[in-house]
């Protein structure tokens, strides 16, 4: 089943998060993730969220996420964007929906 990184960034340090962002996509897909969502902007419909730059990153299954997250690859990039946004994140297991 896949599984999906939630994430809410808030950008604390531009410069920073331009490198993460410029660099990060190979390891990405490195461990077979593709983005399903960038968005830096967002526009409020209803209730109270606190949403600063929503992003969803889909992996073929929660191993395959977990392992992108503890990498050796990822690492030096994790810190780069810990230092340079204030971030919220879940990992979430999705469903194969059934064929009609």
């Amino acid at each position: 089943m896949p599984a999906y990184f939630v994430v809410n960034i808030e950008v604390t340090n531009k410069a920073d998060f331009k490198v993460y962002a410029e660099t990060v996509a190979p390891v990405i897909a490195q461990y077979g993730g593709r983005y399903v969502l960038r968005a830096p902007e967002l526009h409020k419909i209803e209730g109270d969220f606190d949403l600063k730059r929503l992003v969803i990153l889909e992996f073929p299954t929660m191993d395959a996420a977990r392992t992108f997250y503890d990498s050796p690859e990822y690492a030096p990039l994790l810190k780069l964007r810990l230092g340079s946004t204030k971030s919220h994140m879940v990992l979430a297991e999705g469903f194969v929906a059934a064929e009609s």
